[in-house]
């Protein structure tokens, strides 16, 4: 069983940035693959990015050039830094931690980021 803890989200106005973290804990974080997703209000919970293994990242077009994926292995966490907000960017974001072999996920509990003026 893996717990993930999100942290990070605030209110804030557009064209400002907000840092989350998902903190893992597992002894085998190296083994994860790692994303964020993010669920608007009366929306589908939708994929923002992605960290693999092997630090291969990607991003959904909406957030491409805005947000910023990485994790550090050493500390067990995964970071997103978004930059640029836009009012669309509300929303509760979800750390998703994959199993590289088995595929067995786990989410986090979320953090909500509102991008309000």
């Amino acid at each position: 069983q893996v717990q993930l803890v999100e942290s990070g989200g605030d209110s804030v106005q557009p064209g400002g940035s907000l840092r989350l973290s998902c903190a893992a804990s597992t002894n085998a974080f190296t083994f994860y693959n790692l994303a964020w997703y993010r669920q608007a209000p009366g929306k589908q919970r939708e994929w923002v990015a992605t960290v693999t293994t092997s630090i291969f990242t990607n991003y959904a077009d909406a957030v491409k050039g805005r947000f910023t994926v990485s994790r550090d292995n050493a500390k067990n966490t995964m970071t997103l830094q978004m930059n640029n907000l836009k009012f669309e960017d509300t929303a509760g974001y979800y750390c998703y931690a994959t199993h590289f072999s088995s595929g067995v996920g786990y989410w986090g509990r979320g953090t909500q980021v509102t991008v309000s003026s």
